[in-house]
């Protein structure tokens, strides 16, 4: 782990930035001595590709999903 001054920070970033990919150190950002942010090795999650809902295959809208609904058609707390 490395901690280093926002302000020192700025003129290192792409040592520090290298520094993460590369051998997986964490950098500690700090303000005045105290740690404010951490820059970590990027974590790459699970498949992101959203994928259709198998319960909607064929669904067919018959008029705009995004249209106000009338007031008679809200519960009564929401009017």
């Amino acid at each position: 782990m490395i901690a280093i001054n926002i302000y020192e920070a700025k003129s290192q970033l792409s040592r520090l930035v290298a520094s993460v990919e590369n051998q997986g150190e964490r950098i500690v950002l700090c303000r005045n001595g105290k740690p404010v942010a951490d820059i970590v090795p990027h974590e790459k999650g699970l498949n992101t590709t959203l994928q259709p809902d198998p319960d909607l295959i064929g669904a067919q809208f018959l008029s705009d999903p995004t249209a106000p609904l009338p007031a008679e058609d809200w519960p009564e707390v929401l009017r």
